[in-house]
């Protein structure tokens, strides 16, 4: 097998299909919350770095989901438009008042889509 043939196996046994991306952004933003809240005392100068990453990926994820090309039903749409609202909310909720247990929600919402677009609901 040539190089390049070699190089090209490889990449396409790693190469992530866009749900499967997206689950794993959702993961790592799930997990630098998580770090933050499992070690509140140590960790609370990453807080404000965790929280803008998370709002990162939920300003791609709520503007893709809500774009009227996007391929999702309306009232998917809606709901994603609402959740990715609350994430903000909160979001902000917890720089102005940092508290370990504000990272609760969004912890679990990162981990429940991640699931959902993975396939296992």
């Amino acid at each position: 097998m040539s190089y390049g043939a070699h190089a090209y196996a490889k990449v396409s046994q790693v190469a992530l299909t866009p749900r499967e991306a997206e689950a794993a952004v959702l993961i790592k933003a799930a997990a630098r919350l998580q770090a933050v809240q499992d070690n509140w005392a140590e960790q609370q100068a990453g807080l404000n770095e965790a929280l803008t990453f998370n709002q990162k990926v939920w300003t791609l994820l709520s503007t893709a989901a809500t774009e009227p090309d996007a391929p999702l039903p309306p009232e998917l749409k809606q709901s994603m438009a609402r959740l990715g609202a609350f994430v903000f909310t909160r979001t902000f909720d917890a720089m102005v008042e940092p508290a370990a247990e504000k990272l609760t929600a969004l912890i679990r919402i990162n981990r429940e889509i991640a699931s959902g677009l993975r396939g296992n609901p």
